[in-house]
């Protein structure tokens, strides 16, 4: 007999000879709780309705669907909704952040002119809200502003172009430190610097200061340019820029020569690289790569430049290795 049957049978019993339920159900054998049990109501319709409102809004998850059903007098348990969410499979899914994976590249003493560029961008507006962006390159060694370019935007095209006016003026730079920008991560900015052989050095994401040159070039520049000048159009902030690109390179003491301007470090670099060039290929201790007696004007000049790797200056102005 089925248990629909053996209800009712409980039920006569009770009725009948006004039997307890307890003591019914012992004669017909079955279990209090299966007799008092209840079963619960169909899903389907309740399927079938977050069904299409998950094909209306696929996005949304069980709370909201809980509230549109209820807009629409579904009266339902929150819990219901979600065990029948997630046996129909509507669970939506989470789009997991791509995190960029980088090693870090700590910063090294630039000893020679080009020996590494930095390139950043800031941000500004104009006097009219628009806003707009500054590239930057300076060089490591000198902290010469190679370039200085002011745009409304800056495509991966663009930089290489004005990479590729600085290379024409200073010549080509050993590599490159750069964040992870998607101008500087794009294909062609990538396929441009291994044509060319320039090692890019990415900094690791949220590290800054891995590019300390730049931004404390950055600094400067917000500091004593675009806080202080209004731009009324994009070729206002173009000239203001370039003026005081002109300024900082040719004017401005840097405390990190000696407060030397860059242009003169940079003139006294290329000086002392070219002598010491030459004393290279007259000496005769071709082997070490020094000339063992190097002249007088390349010992005065060495004097006034940061000492050069495996060599050590006294105070006489001799150079002596270490």
């Amino acid at each position: 007999m089925e248990l629909a049957g053996l209800r009712e049978d409980v039920a006569h019993l009770k009725a009948t000879f006004e039997l307890s339920e307890r003591r019914a159900c012992g004669l017909i054998g079955i279990a209090v709780s299966t007799y008092r049990y209840r079963g619960f109501p169909a899903d389907d319709g309740l399927r079938q309705k977050l069904i299409e409102l998950a094909r209306e809004k696929p996005r949304y998850g069980y709370r909201r669907l809980h509230v549109l059903l209820a807009r629409d007098g579904e009266v339902v348990n929150h819990k219901r909704v979600w065990r029948v969410y997630r046996e129909a499979g509507l669970s939506v899914k989470r789009r997991k952040r791509k995190r960029l994976v980088r090693i870090g590249r700590p910063l090294e003493a630039a000893t020679q002119i080009n020996e590494e560029w930095a390139i950043d961008f800031a941000s500004d507006a104009l006097a009219t809200g628009r806003s707009i962006r500054v590239f930057s390159v300076v060089d490591a060694c000198t902290r010469q502003c190679l370039a200085l370019e002011a745009d409304t935007s800056f495509a991966s095209r663009r930089v290489t172009r004005v990479l590729e006016r600085a290379v024409s003026e200073y010549g080509w730079p050993r590599r490159i430190r750069c964040d992870n920008g998607p101008e500087l991560t794009s294909r062609h900015f990538l396929a441009w610097a291994i044509e060319r052989q320039i090692e890019l050095l990415h900094i690791q994401p949220g590290r800054p200061m891995q590019n300390g040159r730049v931004e404390s070039f950055n600094g400067k520049l917000r500091d004593e340019c675009l806080n202080v000048s209004w731009f009324r159009n994009l070729f206002d902030a173009r000239r203001k820029v370039s003026a005081w690109r002109r300024e900082y390179n040719e004017e401005r003491p840097h405390s990190a020569l000696a407060y030397q301007t860059p242009a003169a470090f940079a003139r006294q670099q290329a000086a002392l690289s070219f002598a010491l060039k030459r004393e290279i290929v007259a000496g005769e201790d071709a082997r070490q790569g020094f000339p063992s007696a190097p002249s007088a004007a390349l010992t005065v000049a060495l004097s006034r430049e940061r000492p050069l790797p495996g060599y050590r200056a006294k105070e006489s102005f001799e150079l002596t290795p270490e």
